[in-house]
């Protein structure tokens, strides 16, 4: 096979990959409450699909070294939901999504100065979300979404914009480097997408329970990658990769098994 065509192939894999992650997170957010939306869009699916890449080019070094980057940034992510949610109890979707897009752009412009450390990234979190979940828990709602009508173009015009965002970034991780690959692999394209395609249908406020259930979600992607910086190089790339998917996801179960333990106690003393 001719390097064209293994760079084409390549090309088409981590479009169609991340395409059907996305296209299945989506359907699945849009059928269910804000706690499900946000406990399912918070998990590592752009990102899982860009580290795939990631490990198949470059050794566990690479991906140890990335993992600080996506540790560093996740804390960004939490300012962009924050901000969203603040904003679009009272704008439309123009205003509150541009200023929180804007707000991570600037973010990551910020922590691109500073050489992060997994303890210093994690104090960083720590910072963040002392402040980003208090002040987003007055946004929350456990009502599901209002149905609405989904036009033929709204999932795969979603699917595309995932895959494009992998794309450039295991595209340009060569040049960019192991943090900031891991910066831009994190990038809340899911929740972007989610978005726009939710705000102008079922509103605002709705729309940001969701991004104010994922903050306390959100916690998971933290230790997760702290485990893969840990575990890649010892246990190498893939065995990282998975332990990190499963410490995300016990962190998801464990909400989800915290807060039906609540429900339950409300509806037995209702």
């Amino acid at each position: 096979m001719s390097p064209d065509q293994s760079f084409w192939l390549e090309l088409v894999f981590k479009m169609a990959m991340t395409a059907a992650v996305v296209v299945f997170i989506s359907i699945v957010v849009e059928r269910s409450g804000p706690f499900i939306g946000a406990l399912i869009a918070a998990l590592p699916t752009a990102a899982g699909a860009a580290y795939v890449i990631l490990a198949i080019e470059h050794p566990p070094a690479f991906i140890a070294a990335s993992a600080v980057g996506s540790m560093a940034i996740g804390a960004a992510v939490a300012i962009f939901a924050a901000v969203y949610a603040v904003l679009a109890q009272r704008h439309g979707l123009v205003l509150s999504f541009g200023l929180s897009l804007l707000a991570w752009f600037a973010c990551a412009a910020l922590l691109r100065q500073v050489s992060w450390t997994p303890f210093g990234a994690l104090a960083l979190n720590v910072a963040v979300y002392a402040v980003t979940i208090p002040l987003s828990w007055r946004y929350r709602s456990s009502a599901p979404p209002r149905k609405f009508l989904r036009t033929r173009y709204d999932i795969p015009l979603r699917a595309l914009a995932a895959a494009t965002v992998v794309v450039i970034v295991t595209t340009a991780s060569h040049s960019i480097g192991s943090f900031a690959s891991g910066m831009f692999g994190l990038f809340p394209i899911v929740f972007c997408s989610s978005i726009v395609i939710l705000h102008p249908r079922v509103g605002g406020k709705a729309t940001a329970s969701v991004m104010a259930h994922a903050q306390v979600v959100l916690i998971g992607l933290t230790l997760a990658f702290m485990a893969v910086h840990y575990l890649a190089e010892p246990l190498g790339s893939w065995w990282a990769l998975a332990i990190g998917l499963g410490v995300s996801m016990a962190w998801s179960g464990m909400l989800m098994a915290v807060r039906s333990k609540a429900m339950g106690r409300l509806l037995g003393k209702g």
